[in-house]
């Protein structure tokens, strides 16, 4: 990369992350409108058939209306972070307006064994983080972006709220494994492909490879696991919630728990599907389904009712 492109990327960053939340969004609905109307990103594409994979109940113009909010919501939470990022904790801090079960995080830091916070790709994430860090210690895994700028700047931005980043390997896990038992707390973004490896976990109704980390977390730790999300609300602000995690995960083995960390997101995304972030290519993640998202859409669809079928006939 050239020192010149490097510039470009710094002043971007820098840019966006000056600009106040009304702005941050007007810019994102107006790049969604350009997206919504010509329909120039193939990721576009993508969103549309992970709608209609998770929702083929819906008729076609239920759905399309899903994806253009989906779009919406998806590109101002983007330009959202950028904002959040270049904020200061308290600045964000003072940006969550109301929190919804509030309660379940008090009493889980009270209890010292670790928490487990389950955050899906859903609404303004990255919101969350300032807000937690005043009453623990974070670690998170991390995944160095691509970009060196970007990296050095999103890793700024993580810094300035103390938490503690770990790579996303071995040794990360056991230094999240450490830091569960000394009564500290992690973050984890669980709707994702491994790598390598993983166990076939129902989603959505379509077994797809994913990884149980997060249940053998919760279960070898007995770290208290919570389920929270963010969106954003019309006073400039955002809007979170804290819910508990079914306590059986307790009880069953990591897929077993794995699935039940599924079937929370599946109900949340059910509930508000505008709000999720579904350009994620999220269903390749089948032994079937590894060409879905290079192929036409009916034949992509074509494929997932064959896999769904199947499921429905080994049940």
């Amino acid at each position: 990369m050239t020192e010149k492109h490097k510039t470009t990327i710094t002043r971007l960053l820098n840019f966006f992350s000056r600009q106040p939340i009304p702005i941050a969004r007007f810019i994102g609905r107006f790049l969604a409108t350009v997206v919504n109307v010509l329909h120039i990103s193939k990721t576009s594409e993508t969103i549309r058939l992970n709608i209609g994979i998770c929702f083929p109940e819906l008729d076609k113009p239920q759905r399309e209306l899903i994806t253009r909010h989906a779009i919406r919501n998806e590109i101002q939470s983007y330009m959202e972070f950028f904002t959040i990022w270049g904020s200061s904790a308290q600045k964000n801090i003072a940006r969550i307006h109301q929190i919804q079960g509030e309660h379940y995080f008090h009493d889980a830091i009270a209890q010292g064994k670790g928490l487990v916070l389950i955050v899906p790709h859903f609404g303004t994430w990255e919101i969350m983080n300032a807000w937690f860090a005043q009453y623990t210690q974070m670690t998170i895994m991390y995944k160095p972006i691509k970009s060196d700028e970007a990296d050095q700047f999103v890793r700024a931005a993580r810094s300035r709220e103390n938490a503690n980043l770990v790579p996303t390997d071995e040794s990360g896990v056991r230094q999240i494994f450490k830091a569960l038992k000394q009564g500290g707390t992690t973050v984890i973004l669980p709707d994702h492909t491994p790598d390598i490896g993983g166990e076939l976990i129902e989603y959505f109704g379509i077994p797809l490879y994913s990884s149980n980390l997060n249940a053998k977390l919760i279960q070898k730790t007995k770290a208290k696991a919570l389920f929270l999300y963010a969106t954003r609300n019309h006073d400039h602000g955002f809007d979170m919630t804290i819910e508990p995690i079914d306590e059986s995960i307790y009880q069953v083995n990591a897929d077993e728990g794995t699935s039940i960390i599924f079937k929370q997101i599946e109900q949340l995304i059910r509930q508000f599907p505008e709000h999720y972030h579904w350009s994620y290519k999220r269903f390749k993640a089948h032994p079937q389904l590894k060409k879905i998202y290079n192929i036409p859409n009916l034949d992509a669809m074509s494929l997932v009712n064959s896999v769904r079928n199947q499921v429905t006939l080994e049940d």
